[in-house]
């Protein structure tokens, strides 16, 4: 039976392998969509560039800097979000920000990764940077619709 010690240790090197070998990093030249954000607060940006095909997110890529919080989240979603539709996208978007909100979630969504990100709830200044890439996803999908 493992402790919640032992989660906390495996989410941190989770959301470390993420910042350290991001997934879906870099500019996507045929994006249909780019969307510039950033968190004053903490100086994290992003650039989220996705391409969008008969209703379905075919690419996502991103750019940006930030804390391990930001862009590990950014590279989850990227991932979490390739293949899926764009409906599907931004409902995974709403069970992400209930999340962060420290809201339960249905344990039937297999959240794989961003998963790891839900401890991040515990700690009111760091939401803003874990959902920065997620909020630029619902802007430029929500443009799309």
């Amino acid at each position: 039976m493992s402790s919640n010690l032992d989660l906390d240790a495996l989410y941190r090197r989770v959301i470390m392998d993420h910042y350290k070998r991001p997934r879906n990093r870099g500019v996507l030249e045929d994006g249909s969509h780019t969307i510039n954000m950033n968190n004053p607060t903490c100086g994290d940006r992003i650039q989220l560039t996705f391409k969008v095909e008969n209703g379905i997110v075919e690419d996502a890529r991103f750019e940006g800097e930030g804390c391990s919080i930001s862009m590990s989240s950014a590279s989850m979603m990227t991932q979490a979000i390739k293949g899926k539709k764009v409906e599907e996208a931004l409902k995974l978007s709403k069970i992400f920000s209930d999340m962060m909100q420290g809201k339960e979630v249905d344990d039937d969504i297999d959240l794989g990764d961003i998963e790891a990100l839900q401890g991040v709830s515990k700690f009111p200044a760091r939401i803003k940077c874990a959902t920065l890439a997620w909020k630029a996803m619902e802007k430029g999908l929500k443009e799309e619709e």
